[in-house]
């Protein structure tokens, strides 16, 4: 199992490197998730949307639209893409379980889409 070390305490990630406790996050485990996605200084812009993933999953334990997120964070209508390029890594970011029902695809490696379930 993967781990990252957060102030001598280890916390465990998933073969796909998700939170394996979500109540393991906090802005150090964020920091430390995104370093090993590629995504290093976080700033407080995609801090903003990380709480907001956050947020909004604990509420409606679902991932939001994307172009929700930028107008409830007051960020621009493409903010996922433009600061994270997929749209999982934020929610990977934000210490959230791995949907089995969401994923994102791209044909440029540049854009994201949501892909639809087939039917």
């Amino acid at each position: 199992m993967n781990q990252i070390v957060v102030d001598g305490k280890k916390v465990p990630l998933d073969e796909e490197g998700f939170l394996v406790d979500k109540d393991d996050w906090n802005h150090e485990v964020a920091r430390l998730i995104a370093k090993r996605e590629g995504i290093e200084p976080l700033d407080d812009e995609q801090l903003e949307i990380i709480e907001f993933l956050r947020n909004y999953h604990g509420k409606y334990h679902a991932f939001p639209i994307l172009n929700y997120v930028c107008k409830n964070v007051g960020q621009a209508r493409q903010c996922m893409q433009h600061e994270f390029v997929n749209p999982m890594k934020a929610w990977k970011i934000a210490g959230l379980p791995q949907l089995d029902d969401v994923h994102f695809i791209t044909f440029d490696g540049k854009n994201y889409q949501k892909e639809e379930p087939p039917g």
